[in-house]
């Protein structure tokens, strides 16, 4: 199996224009959809045409959803009767496919591909790789994807997409959609991001309070943010007994006691629905692992 025809919708936003850039490179058959005249704009620059989606969408196997979370249910109330029967819906966040937002329909088979950026521990050899914090333009990265009504040819092919979406890809992992919002938004946003703006915080802290200069503060906080991550995770070294004796106090002075809670899924619920605006997650309670999607 593969997908002859691709439509990517909302090719001329952030996240479009990098996908864009790396399909346009392939074999793939692929028409850049977008509605607002900046973003089409956007797409004529970079030279690729766009396409009205109502114009081809009765005709792709694939129709990739590059639009914010947040209108993905209408949008997908407007084109999901249109596609044709057979055909994949792919969403790059697994948010509103966890809330239930997306329109259903039984011909229809559902997917979500999110990368996951390149890894911190990541060898990198040239400029380009350096220079690419993000990922999909030099430095490698793996992408997690839920695919749960797809059998191993079906993701077979996704995978071919996915890797020339994100590339250069080294692996696919294949989860649920419900694996895949525990990652993110819990692991990666709601955690690692809030540190990484906690520690931002923490930094304008210490010189306002401390006088030291941001130049020293900064060199001292970049430093110990690489070998934290390489001790705690890697077990390069471990971490002194004065530094656990800090790393306590820390503990107890910074983090809840029932820190941990955010691991229950009605807390998942609680969190996606904020980012969607929502009064609540249409997750049906007695399928926790959404298996249509």
């Amino acid at each position: 199996m593969s997908y002859q025809s691709i439509a990517l919708v909302g090719a001329g936003g952030k996240m479009g224009m990098r996908i864009s850039d790396n399909l346009a490179q392939s074999s793939l058959q692929v028409h850049y959809c977008e509605n607002a005249p900046e973003a089409q704009q956007r797409v004529r620059d970079a030279g690729r045409s766009v396409t009205a989606v109502e114009e081809i969408i009765e005709q792709c196997d694939l129709v990739i959803l590059a639009v914010p979370d947040i209108v993905l249910g209408k949008v997908s109330e407007q084109l999901v009767p249109r596609m044709k029967a057979g055909a994949t819906l792919l969403t790059l966040d697994p948010a509103a496919a966890y809330a239930g937002l997306l329109h259903q329909r039984g011909e229809i088979h559902y997917a979500v591909a999110h990368p996951c950026h390149p890894s911190v521990f990541l060898e990198r050899y040239t400029e380009a790789e350096h220079a690419d914090a993000f990922g999909g333009v030099a430095a490698t990265q793996s992408v997690a994807a839920a695919f749960e009504a797809g059998d191993e040819s079906e993701k077979a092919a996704l995978a071919e997409v996915i890797r020339v979406m994100y590339a250069p890809v080294d692996e696919v992992h294949w989860v649920t959609v419900t694996q895949l919002a525990y990652l993110e938004p819990t692991l990666v946003e709601t955690v690692t991001c809030m540190v990484g703006t906690f520690m931002k915080e923490a930094l304008e802290e210490t010189v306002s309070r401390s006088g030291v200069s941001r130049e020293a503060a900064e060199a001292m906080l970049y430093g110990h943010i690489q070998i934290a991550l390489a001790v705690a995770f890697r077990s390069s070294n471990p971490f002194s007994d004065a530094c656990m004796v800090a790393i306590d106090y820390g503990r107890e002075n910074i983090l809840k006691d029932d820190w941990k809670k955010i691991f229950d899924q009605q807390e998942l619920d609680r969190v996606i629905a904020r980012m969607l605006k929502i009064d609540r997650v249409r997750r049906d309670e007695d399928s926790p692992a959404l298996g249509s999607a």
